[in-house]
């Protein structure tokens, strides 16, 4: 867990915690934070801390965003938030209560890449399919997106940004959903894929531990685009009928910051917002739903 103070500056990074006081201050000094603690209590109680990012596993995100919100501290909070759509509706009302900023931290959607293929989709015509696929290899052995109770699973790891992507380019929320699931090492989905359905158009998705490709597909009835590397490291590049546009590389994570501090000063609402939020909470509960795992 980061702590920041935001003032006139975008941000600066002041405190670090682990459970592990050790870790904390070794990581604190290898990237020159200040602080190190030695839990997370410790760090909500730092005084000097004006805003924490979550990084916790999937699980404990809701638990730690509350306790965060109760110490008085903005909160950007690492995706996926929740599947619990009612975990959505407690933590915002809980952040607007108190009057502070909370934002899940989908950082592809801040990149200007993003931006890029937002732009392009209306001269594609009317949609007829979308396609997102997302798959990372995980190799270590002892690894939380093994463990079911973390909030584990390739889904909510890898196949939530693909969901993100097919809600976001359909302009709409889904109507039904399918899902099928490849469990594995540790009881968790190891490979998933599932349709989305908005109306008459069917988007399609999968995502797994095993292989390296992440990539969105728009066809429309003029013409097809295609993002070879939409969700990580974006190169800025987008292809439509075979023909690159370009946006500036990378600066997802940074524009993400810069948007969380723009909406704590008050200067605009963030990008992603509680309605969002609580879309994507719900179409993950869905699909999960779908494929036996109601927990």
């Amino acid at each position: 867990m980061l702590g920041a103070r935001s003032d006139d500056a975008p941000f600066e990074v002041v405190a670090v915690a682990s459970r592990d006081a050790g870790r904390a201050e070794s990581y604190a000094a290898k990237h020159g934070i200040a602080r190190g603690h030695g839990s997370y209590a410790a760090l909500l109680a730092d005084a000097e801390v004006d805003a924490v990012y979550i990084a916790l596993p999937n699980a404990l995100h809701f638990e730690w965003t509350m306790q965060a919100l109760g110490a008085g501290k903005h909160v950007l909070v690492e995706k996926p938030f929740t599947r619990k759509p009612r975990e959505v509706k407690e933590a915002w009302q809980e952040a607007e209560r108190r009057g502070l900023v909370l934002v899940e931290g989908y950082m592809w959607r801040h990149s200007a890449q993003t931006q890029l293929l937002l732009s392009l989709v209306p001269g594609l015509g009317e949609l007829q399919a979308v396609n997102s696929w997302f798959f990372d290899p995980v190799l270590r052995e002892h690894d939380v997106r093994f463990v079911p109770e973390l909030g584990g699973g390739a889904l909510l790891d890898l196949g939530c940004y693909c969901v993100g992507a097919l809600r976001l380019v359909a302009g709409r929320e889904p109507d039904a959903f399918t899902g099928v699931a490849r469990v594995g090492r540790g009881g968790v989905d190891e490979r998933f894929a599932g349709a989305l359905q908005f109306g008459d158009l069917t988007a399609t998705f999968s995502c797994g531990f095993h292989g390296k490709l992440n990539m969105l597909e728009v066809v429309g009835t003029e013409g097809v685009l295609g993002v070879p590397h939409a969700f990580s490291d974006p190169p800025g590049i987008v292809l439509v009928n075979g023909v690159e546009h370009r946006a500036d590389p990378g600066g997802d994570y940074r524009n993400q910051l810069a948007d969380f501090c723009a909406a704590i000063r008050g200067e605009r609402q963030p990008l992603i917002t509680q309605a969002d939020t609580l879309s994507q909470a719900q179409a993950l509960d869905a699909l999960l739903s779908a494929v036996g795992r109601d927990t």
